[in-house]
């Protein structure tokens, strides 16, 4: 019998039949391979009445073989005293509701998944607990159908989780919103969490799987140059009314960067280079970054006041942390500046486009955005027509002067009526 290790399982062949490799070290820890190429840690046991009873630990990949082999340690002295942990395990699975295992994906899955970042988990959160609790968070576990999960996105789908309240800080209210989007992603959570409770072995299958999901619709706004112009009278008319200078400003460098909101709002001084006119942030949704800073964004941040007491570019009025008051101030401006359904993310968009528009390579564009893929670039290619067809436009003149027997400029051949 082998030692069941990282470098055993490497090495493991296909099986044609269900395998059980049983380790040399812990007696009753194991390895179950089948052909379809699953991998399962187990662990095998006598209980009181003297049945072997087989538990299902967690699959390869999700559980290192030491973090098997201590689980499988834990369920071999729960046996040695007398408990039975399948028999646990399967009245666990009988009882345990959806809203229950929210929680407990939400507490033990972040040990699962270690590069998840911790906003992404918080996302996960709002999702689980705003939209799949209400509607399906009473239901077992193993009640749960692939109809059931068809029938949650449609309910998300029509807003019938629609709501506003609190959030989870002490400022601000939370607008839970459906459509089609967000039900399309809260779909899409409820199946990564139900893909975990399969591969913790509290249900045999995924009943997300197979689910047709919404189509999405690329949201794609580009504000124009006149657009812009309204927003700086907006911009320009709350200053003058008191508004909130850190949200402004924010909002401005959001302009003038191309960055994401959390990048800029939750800003800390010693990330701003003003000598290499960068900014360098230890983490981002893409992981450490650098965003480039024009002139006029430098411009921004230099005139900015400074406080000994804060480390934040953008301190909160109260408390010790970031300011969060974007969004309201953001909703006053789209009113004034009539930009009716123009989003804070649009500004990443306007950014990219006036770049693109402007001739500069999709290659450096995604360079300065931060994409790690050129894919998320390319939806600006079209935007690179502009220049190309102000060429063709400044051509198509001087050759039409020519025509009629104008100046065209040098080098400019005049053709005759035989066009020779």
């Amino acid at each position: 019998m082998p030692k069941l290790t990282k470098r055993f399982v490497d090495a493991l062949k296909p099986v044609t039949v269900d395998t059980l490799y049983r380790d040399s070290d812990l007696k009753g820890f194991g390895l179950r391979a089948k052909p379809s190429g699953v991998l399962t840690w187990v662990v095998q046991y006598r209980n009181k009445a003297g049945r072997t009873r087989k538990l299902a630990l967690g699959k390869v990949g999700v559980l290192t073989p030491e973090e098997a082999r201590q689980l499988a340690r834990n369920a071999l002295a729960d046996a040695s005293k007398g408990e039975d942990p399948s028999a646990d395990r399967h009245a666990e699975r009988a009882d345990l509701t959806i809203a229950q295992l929210v929680e407990r994906y939400l507490a033990d899955g972040p040990a699962d998944k270690p590069t998840k970042k911790a906003s992404s988990w918080e996302i996960d959160a709002s999702n689980l607990r705003r939209h799949v609790v209400p509607i399906l968070g009473s239901k077992s576990l193993s009640s749960v159908t692939t109809a059931d999960v068809q029938r949650f996105q449609r309910a998300v789908t029509d807003g019938k989780t629609k709501a506003e309240g609190k959030g989870a800080r002490k400022r601000g209210r939370v607008r839970v919103r459906g459509g089609s989007g967000t039900a399309w992603r809260a779909t899409v959570v409820l199946a990564g969490m139900l893909a975990w409770a399969v591969a913790r072995g509290m249900r045999a299958d995924n009943p997300a799987k197979g689910v047709r999901l919404n189509k999405l619709t690329k949201r794609e706004r580009f504000l124009s140059g006149e657009e812009l112009a309204r927003l700086g009278e907006a911009m320009a008319t709350l200053e003058r009314q008191g508004a909130n200078g850190n949200s402004l400003a924010i909002v401005r460098l959001l302009i003038l960067t191309g960055a994401r909101r959390t990048e800029i709002a939750s800003l800390r001084w010693d990330y701003v280079d003003f000598e290499r006119g960068a900014l360098r942030l230890p983490d981002s949704k893409t992981g450490a970054k650098i965003i480039p800073l024009g002139a006029p964004a430098l411009d921004v941040l230099a005139k900015l006041p400074r406080s000994a007491a804060s480390t934040w570019v953008f301190p909160a009025a109260r408390g010790k942390g970031y300011h969060l008051g974007v969004p309201a101030i953001w909703r006053k401006l789209v009113a004034l500046a009539g930009l009716e359904g123009v989003r804070l993310h649009d500004l990443r968009h306007g950014f990219a486009s006036f770049a693109v528009a402007d001739g500069d390579s999709l290659y450096l564009v995604g360079k300065v955005l931060g994409h790690t893929q050129a894919s998320t670039t390319q939806r600006y290619a079209h935007l690179q027509l502009d220049p190309v067809r102000a060429v063709a436009d400044r051509t198509a003149r001087r050759l039409a002067r020519a025509l009629t027997g104008g100046s065209g400029g040098d080098n400019v051949v005049k053709l005759g009526s035989n066009g020779q």
